[in-house]
């Protein structure tokens, strides 16, 4: 999406991002007033250290270990503060903060791993509770009948070949090596940073999403903590409604997750992968048909497909001359048939971008695959809106031009993720599931939209500022003043009016009965939070 590189670069941490930022920062997904963390007595912060097993460890702000766990992974954020982290280790340790954190009235905010989430719900200048300790990894083969293989082009598929089961603090990047060291795979993101937990929670969107469904909708079952502190094991036969809740339903809305089970598949052979690139003069032509192709394909499971357009650079000629359009995907079956699929975005180009884009069609392994798919969500400060297009709200030719016309209007920034959007292409598994069936309601989409901005943790305030400005302006150069009724949960906009509906639709109201049923009380809150 945009201009992605593969390798996470580090950003400016600590007081460089705290100050820079605190004057963009919009409220604290849980902020206590202003009197309650001065409550909270030496004495009450020596207990919870006191009751923590030796597998977990509260930080206080001038720890050492304190400022690289406290800033959020969207410096934009880095402004908020908790009053306390907890490294948590076992779910024990987990229920026993909890616990405390409602006896002593602060809230507490899970974070797993570098906490990803788009409008900085998972900071807090309550308790931070850091799950990035809990990392464990156990696989249970489910041979015999319950499992059954099946053969697509050059890749064999064990499908339900067993479960895994992952701790919260596990990331995209530590599934994705069991592809190359054992031949499983669990249908995650793109981005190695991003917690699984995160990720399964709000639905889940990957390239393997349309072949094996959402990352929720592998779910086997989950261990939640509630608000009381007590542990529930969350599946299809205990807590039906949790475990519906968990299957899409966004994070911390009814208590902490610290581990999941999932069904996972076994692969031996090999898939096919693209990179297409063009320059922006092709922005029309290749929308059409990427477009086309993801409708033509809709129920094609085998076929995964991103477009987008993007740009980056500081000066209004660098952010012209990296203005381009790009596809990226891969495809389980024969490399003729995925060349014939790509036929109209091979088409389309000057002589060089033709043979460039022809010569990277090519086939991979999956594990190679997962590597060449990956690239980080934005680095150091960004802000993101998002949209689920069905074939009633596919972007007109209009629409496109409008969107390549203002990207070029962009106010650039010292970030290289600089600006754009990107379009995830659904269908097959996913929109096989029933809309209410779990809390993940957008199963009718053909694709997933997220707009862009990003800038530098050095870039001065101003340019925070443009950019802010730009985005809602990038939004309504596409949409107008009627954008597309639903959003992506797991691309969260603080801006967003009627977020319930957007976020969740029809299953909003049986999402708020869950949250009474488990959180009657609202413990775990933010702005966008389930029944606020």
């Amino acid at each position: 999406m945009i201009n992605r590189r593969n390798v996470l670069r580090a950003g400016t941490a600590g007081a460089l991002g705290a100050e820079m930022v605190a004057s963009q920062s919009p409220p604290a997904a849980a902020t206590p007033p202003p009197d309650v963390a001065e409550r909270v007595s030496r004495r009450d912060w020596e207990l919870l250290d006191q009751a923590l097993s030796s597998r977990s460890t509260l930080y206080r702000p001038g720890d050492s270990g304190y400022p690289p766990l406290a800033l959020p992974f969207n410096h934009r954020y880095a402004g908020i503060r908790p009053a306390g982290i907890v490294a948590c280790g076992t779910t024990r340790d987990v229920s026993t903060v909890v616990r405390w954190a409602r006896t002593v009235g602060l809230p507490a905010v899970p974070r797993s791993g570098p906490g990803h989430n788009y409008a900085g719900y998972s900071a807090t200048t309550g308790l931070l509770l850091n799950m990035a300790r809990m990392k464990s990894i156990d696989s249970t083969p489910v041979p015999g009948p319950r499992s059954r293989t099946r053969t697509y082009g050059r890749i064999k598929v064990v499908h339900d070949a067993g479960t895994v089961t992952v701790g919260a603090g596990v990331t995209n990047g530590d599934l994705h090596p069991l592809l190359e060291d054992r031949g499983m795979f669990v249908p995650t993101g793109r981005c190695p940073t991003v917690g699984v937990a995160g990720l399964v929670l709000g639905g889940g969107i990957g390239f393997s999403d349309k072949m094996f469904g959402l990352t929720c909708d592998r779910l086997v079952s989950t261990t939640v903590v509630l608000a009381d502190g007590d542990v529930v094991e969350a599946s299809q036969n205990s807590h039906s409604d949790l475990f519906w809740g968990c299957r899409g339903g966004a994070g911390n809305n009814f208590g902490v997750n610290t581990s999941f089970t999932f069904q996972y598949e076994r692969f031996q052979g090999d898939v096919g992968f693209y990179r297409l690139n063009w320059s922006l003069d092709s922005a029309l032509p290749v929308m059409a048909a990427a477009q086309r192709i993801a409708v033509d394909t809709l129920h094609d499971k085998r076929f995964h497909l991103r477009v987008g357009m993007g740009t980056h650079g500081h000066t209004s000629d660098e952010i012209r001359a990296n203005a381009g359009v790009n596809a990226i995907g891969q495809y389980y079956g024969d490399l003729a048939e995925l060349r014939d699929i790509l036929a109209p975005l091979l088409a389309i180009g000057t002589a060089d971008e033709r043979a460039a884009n022809d010569a990277s069609v090519r086939e991979v392994t999956p594990g190679e695959a997962s590597v060449l798919l990956s690239a980080t969500t934005p680095v150091q400060q960004f802000a993101a809106k998002s949209a689920v297009l069905t074939s009633r709200t596919l972007l007109t030719d209009d629409q496109v031009a409008a969107a390549a016309e203002h990207l070029l209007e962009w106010p650039g920034s010292d970030n290289e993720d600089g600006a754009g959007f990107a379009m995830f292409a659904l269908g097959g598994e996913i929109n096989q599931v029933p809309p209410d069936a779990t809390a993940f309601v957008h199963r009718d989409a053909v694709f997933i939209l997220a707009a862009e901005t990003s800038w530098a943790d050095y870039d001065p305030p101003r340019v925070a500022t443009a950019n802010l400005h730009w985005l809602p302006e990038f939004y309504h150069a596409i949409f107008g003043g009627t954008p597309p009724p639903h959003s992506y949960q797991n691309f969260p906009d603080p801006t967003l009016k009627d977020w319930r509906r957007a976020y969740y639709g029809a299953n909003y109201d049986r999402l708020v009965r869950v949250n009474r049923t488990y959180d009657p009380t609202n413990f775990f809150s933010y702005p966008q939070a389930i029944g606020t």
